[in-house]
């Protein structure tokens, strides 16, 4: 079911349940700013998602309303796991869905970053 990213933060959503280790997870990096974890139905060879430690449901909710540091805390993240996983060269893709028509489906910002193998193309029209 796709999230309203115009509701309210649901602090019993699956990742703060995960933030406050109330769910467990396959940790791959986490700081003061975020938390980033293998999904559990992974999409490619390489599937983690990166969530800031904020309550935030959606991009637009986190570029609004989080300060700086934790803006640039959640960038930088991103950009560690992917250099620490030794995505880089190949590459891989990052995809952050808002909102209904964005298929979103955790009321909690988060960066799923795919690799290890061809991605092909975005969207199909």
């Amino acid at each position: 079911m796709a999230v309203d990213a115009t509701k309210a933060y649901d602090d019993q959503n699956i990742f703060a349940k995960i933030l406050r280790g109330e769910i467990p997870n396959r940790t791959v990096y986490e700081d003061d700013f975020a938390l980033a974890f293998h999904d559990i139905n992974p999409q490619a060879p390489t599937h983690v998602l990166v969530i800031p430690k904020g309550p935030y449901v959606c991009w637009d909710d986190f570029s609004a309303k989080a300060d700086a540091a934790e803006i640039a805390g959640f960038v930088r993240a991103v950009g560690k796991v992917a250099r620490d996983l030794g995505l880089v060269v190949p590459g891989y893709r990052l995809l952050a869905n808002t909102g209904i028509n964005g298929h979103q489906e955790v009321p909690h910002l988060h960066v799923h970053l795919f690799a290890g193998q061809p991605l092909g193309p975005m969207l199909v029209r």
